[in-house]
């Protein structure tokens, strides 16, 4: 069965960092597994943390289906659309890659929607693990294009700004009635003392507290020259304090 982890949170919590060092960490300890990856972010950077190329989103391909005289003749919509969806997936050894994107203009998108939560449910019974870098929102969750989440990790910077704001994510999260088996905090790009500081806070939230990912400058220098995070060394701050936060949530 598929177990799916989701992450969460305002911009600027390190999201997308923690999701590639996720993917970082089952690609060396779950060896053989199959993992899925879905940046499903308004601003998808997923895959440049992940070094590779991205040339569909899901967005951009659902906005072509809506042109005139887009499906070509002798082919059912149903299957134009999931064969546009399948250019969408970029294949690497140790993962795989979807970009949801954004839609834009005008129009209901009911109907492709539909067959988009038909088609990533159909994708996620090919693979042991799918990843989902989320936006703040929860858009694409609370419109059910997943049926459940086993594992929701709600990001937060240092700040008693910032964990209010996870706490909202969990109100979200309850209010649409999401499914989700597991959920917790995690604070990112910490230095030292912050989160004692934040431990009221973070008891408001009624989040559980999985972890903290002391701040890499490493990260931000790799950010800055556009160097995939996968290629962090070991001993990186960053890459040892997830791989803690991961073996204790027994991913």
């Amino acid at each position: 069965m598929t177990k799916r982890i989701a992450i969460a949170g305002k911009g600027g919590t390190g999201k997308t960092t923690l999701s590639a060092l996720i993917i970082r960490y089952l690609i060396e300890e779950k060896k053989g597994t199959s993992i899925l990856a879905v940046d499903a972010d308004a601003n998808a950077n997923l895959n440049e943390a992940l070094g590779v190329e991205v040339y569909h989103t899901i967005g951009t391909i659902l906005e072509d289906t809506k042109k005139p005289n887009a499906v070509p003749t002798g082919m059912t919509k149903d299957i134009f659309i999931e064969y546009r969806l399948s250019q969408a997936m970029v294949e690497e050894d140790a993962y795989d890659l979807v970009v949801m994107g954004n839609p834009q203009g005008p129009g209901c998108y009911c109907y492709p929607n539909d067959l988009l939560k038909n088609y990533l449910e159909k994708l996620s019974k090919n693979y042991d693990y799918m990843v989902i870098d989320n936006e703040a929102g929860l858009e694409h969750l609370s419109r059910r294009l997943l049926p459940s989440v086993d594992l929701l990790l709600v990001t937060s910077d240092a700040t008693a700004r910032g964990v209010r704001s996870a706490g909202r994510v969990k109100e979200i999260v309850e209010n649409v009635k999401i499914a989700v088996s597991r959920m917790g905090l995690v604070i990112g790009r910490s230095r030292p003392g912050e989160v004692d500081e934040l431990k009221g806070e973070i008891e408001k939230t009624g989040l559980d507290f999985f972890g903290e990912v002391t701040n890499d400058p490493l990260v931000a220098e790799y950010d800055l020259k556009g160097k995939a995070l996968l290629s962090l060394p070991d001993d990186a701050v960053a890459v040892k304090s997830t791989r803690e936060i991961f073996k204790a949530l027994n991913l």
